[in-house]
């Protein structure tokens, strides 16, 4: 049996492989990976300006968050010692607290109801101590919003500070001055106005020289 020899290979090849017409021939040399779309190219410093700008913006939310936490807390400080009045607060029940992994408790988290101006409420109760059903309690609630309760002892010592407000501030004077810094920097970085002789003003020294 005769072997097949490469002039008979080459003559089958071009009997069962007929080209297209119209096609392109494929490169050999080329990778396929080129052929299936173009390559994304991303520019380093835009990306990097991006994630500066994205970092700022979380840190303005995360402010705006602490400050709107700090002006509320002050406002209940002062919405208790002015307009808080006292009432009798029955246990209704507590119910445990776990923390860490869900097996160590951590405190109890109990609440109550009372009786203001003919209504009946029931609210949470401050504090993480165990108390027994049926038992009575004196607590502070506001008289124009009744809901929320304090006890007597803590509402005395407490007063609005100006502290709930540093860290915000804090925050705030670090996003507007990196956010100047950029601004700084990136005027810094473009090329510079430069009035040459025989030119109109206002051409950059780059566009002067590449039209010459």
């Amino acid at each position: 049996m005769p072997k097949p020899t490469a002039s008979s290979s080459e003559e089958r090849r071009r009997r069962y492989h007929h080209g297209i017409p119209g096609a392109v021939p494929f490169p050999s040399g080329q990778p396929v990976s080129t052929l299936r779309g173009a390559r994304v190219q991303v520019d380093p410093r835009r990306a990097g300006r991006v994630v500066v700008v994205l970092g700022l913006l979380s840190v303005v939310v995360v402010a705006l968050f602490l400050l709107v936490a700090g002006v509320q807390k002050n406002a209940r400080i002062n919405a208790f010692r002015h307009e808080g009045v006292p009432v009798q607060v029955t246990v209704a029940g507590c119910r445990g607290l776990l923390g860490g992994s869900g097996s160590n408790p951590v405190g109890y988290s109990c609440w109550g109801s009372f009786t203001l101006s003919g209504r009946l409420y029931r609210e949470g109760i401050p504090g993480d101590a165990l108390l027994a059903p049926g038992s009575q309690l004196r607590m502070l609630t506001i008289a124009g919003h009744p809901g929320p309760l304090a006890a007597p002892g803590a509402v005395a010592a407490a007063r609005p500070s100006a502290t709930v407000y540093v860290l915000p501030a804090v925050l705030f004077g670090a996003v507007t001055v990196t956010a100047a810094a950029l601004v700084l920097r990136r005027r810094a970085a473009q090329p510079a106005l430069r009035v040459l002789p025989g030119l109109g003003g206002g051409r950059r020294l780059g566009e002067a020289a590449g039209g010459v």
